[in-house]
């Protein structure tokens, strides 16, 4: 018997996984340069402080580490996530955070709590692809909520939810993935206004916010939320560590709380006890800042290269200039194919990712996202030349 595309679940047929990790599969090509990534630079990563931590924690803990744990998490790190996440305004406690296994599960036992086949989600245009994935695998309907300079354009929202009545709304607020915006001041008050308005969870997905260059700090939207509606979801990926995946939600409603607990218990029984105790070290001993310091110096210049780089594109180009974030992001002239680029690029060992894949509905074919954190400044400056140089070509 011939196992066939019939026998998925309904919901999984037309789900073929991440566009980002498909191009990763032609980063091995030598002399690829690589813009396509999502990933903190290497140089960000301390494996022999984390090695440190590790033998500390162990020898603090014990075999406490290495039983099973509570689904709710290592209270130790509860406690320094909830001061940590309160640094911009998060209004959390230890008791409300749930520790994850990145942001990606926070978001995932959300969408299992909440969402049954066919529900309306209102989600960002263009918005993380990772999450797009994640809302059609629960066979939501995706309704693209309009965005400018300054993120989701609320008056639009309104209407949206007037006309959809959505159970939840996706929102990136710092250094969008993938446009690298932020959203105003005034709009984060709004949008947590309507969320208490018309009773719509909103996923505040904030794994950037730390990562700034420029420009002032916001509070989060859920900074102005009183009732519980929106769920701040933070990650240490970008921080520390992705390969420790922990990752935090802060979820003041104890009833959806609860069963993102239950959601959460079925997937994978807790997250890791020893890699939340490394974070909760670090967090502890007061290595964030200095350490944020170094590579947000770091970052910066990398993105002041990229941005120089758009000297070599075509006439008519535009860009985003975020003030922080991992990301830019680029139109190219009317009536070019990024799709096209992308397969001229690869040829020439350049790399990025189409922006078409970041739309729930498809289309804007002359768009494309930019990474800079993974390349140090003179790669960013040739994979940019060779880059414009394929586009001229292309148009």
């Amino acid at each position: 018997m011939i196992f066939t595309e019939e026998m998925f679940a309904r919901h999984m047929r037309p789900i073929n996984g991440s566009a980002i990790r498909e191009i990763f599969k032609l980063l091995a090509k030598p002399g690829m340069i690589s813009f396509a990534g999502g990933n903190p630079s290497n140089t960000a990563l301390e494996p022999q402080v984390i090695a440190g931590l590790a033998g500390e924690v162990l020898e603090q803990y014990g075999t406490a580490l290495l039983q099973y744990g509570a689904t709710d998490g290592f209270n130790p790190f509860r406690e320094s996530a909830a001061e940590f996440l309160g640094t911009c305004g998060v209004n959390c406690t230890a008791e409300d955070i749930l520790p994850t296994q990145g942001g990606t599960q926070a978001f995932d036992v959300l969408l299992k709590a909440l969402v049954d086949p066919g529900d309306a989600m209102l989600c960002e245009s263009p918005t993380f692809l990772g999450a797009i994935q994640a809302m059609r695998e629960y066979n939501a309907k995706l309704i693209s909520m309009p965005t400018d300079e300054n993120g989701v354009i609320v008056e639009a929202a309104e209407e949206l939810i007037k006309q959809y009545h959505p159970k939840l709304m996706y929102v990136i607020p710092t250094f969008q993935n993938p446009t690298g915006i932020t959203l105003s001041l005034e709009r984060r008050k709004a949008l947590a206004a309507l969320a208490s308005k018309y009773g719509v969870v909103i996923a505040e997905d904030d794994p950037y916010r730390d990562l700034r260059y420029s420009g002032e700090e916001l509070p989060s939207i859920q900074s102005f939320d009183e009732e519980g509606w929106v769920v701040y979801m933070s990650s240490f990926s970008k921080y520390v560590a992705p390969g420790l995946r922990v990752g935090a939600a802060a979820i003041k409603n104890p009833l959806l709380r609860r069963k993102m607990v239950i959601g959460k218990q079925s997937a994978d029984t807790h997250s890791p006890l020893l890699n939340q105790a490394i974070v909760d070290a670090y967090l502890r001993k007061g290595m964030m800042p200095g350490h944020l310091a170094r590579i947000c110096g770091d970052y910066r210049e990398q993105l002041n290269a990229m941005l120089d780089g758009f000297k070599f594109f075509p006439e008519g180009t535009v860009h985003t200039v975020p003030q922080g974030g991992l990301f830019v992001w680029a139109a190219l002239p009317e009536g070019m194919d990024a799709m096209k680029v992308f397969e001229r690029a690869v040829e020439n060992n350049v790399a990025f990712v189409p922006g078409t894949h970041f739309y729930p509905d498809g289309g804007h074919l002359n768009t494309l996202r930019l990474n800079f954190s993974m390349s140090d400044i003179p790669t960013i400056n040739r994979g940019m030349e060779r880059l414009g140089e394929v586009i001229r070509a292309e148009g």
